[in-house]
């Protein structure tokens, strides 16, 4: 296999952590959410606290926020870029949540960065990142749908 075919395996291989993870959400299913998850995950989120580590603690950020979701939404992706060899990636995307308008859920973009680490052959997100952009010169969340 040369190399630009193994990139090219290991960022569909990305691409389809990336999309499961999504259904996970939009489906509410915990187990499946953290099933993409390794032990030693770190979760900067958009909320507080700042930082959240280890599985038990990223089970229960899901757990608390997931009812605060709307019963039923999708999410849209855009901008997905990955680079990866046969141990690590990086993914970084824009996304946001579709379908019920008037949910606050709604109302914006939102950043998010992944790392990935390939551990006996399988694909586990190590770290991700969430943030929303602020406005510098009045400290203000930057809400668009048209980022």
């Amino acid at each position: 296999m040369t190399t630009a075919n193994t990139i090219s395996t290991q960022e569909a291989e990305i691409r389809q952590l990336v999309a499961a993870q999504q259904r996970a959400i939009c489906t509410k299913d915990v187990e499946q959410i953290m099933s993409r998850y390794a032990n030693e995950i770190v979760i900067f989120d958009v909320k507080p606290p700042f930082q959240t580590q280890g599985k038990e603690a990223v089970r229960q950020l899901w757990e608390d926020c997931l009812p605060f979701f709307p019963d039923s939404f999708e999410m849209e992706t855009r901008d997905l870029t990955i680079t990866a060899n046969d141990k690590i990636a990086t993914a970084h995307w824009l996304f946001h949540f579709t379908g019920e308008q008037d949910h606050p859920a709604m109302q914006m973009w939102m950043r998010a960065t992944a790392v990935c680490q390939k551990q006996q052959g399988t694909w586990q997100i190590l770290h991700e990142h969430i943030s929303v952009p602020f406005n510098p010169s009045n400290a203000q969340t930057v809400f668009t749908l048209n980022p």
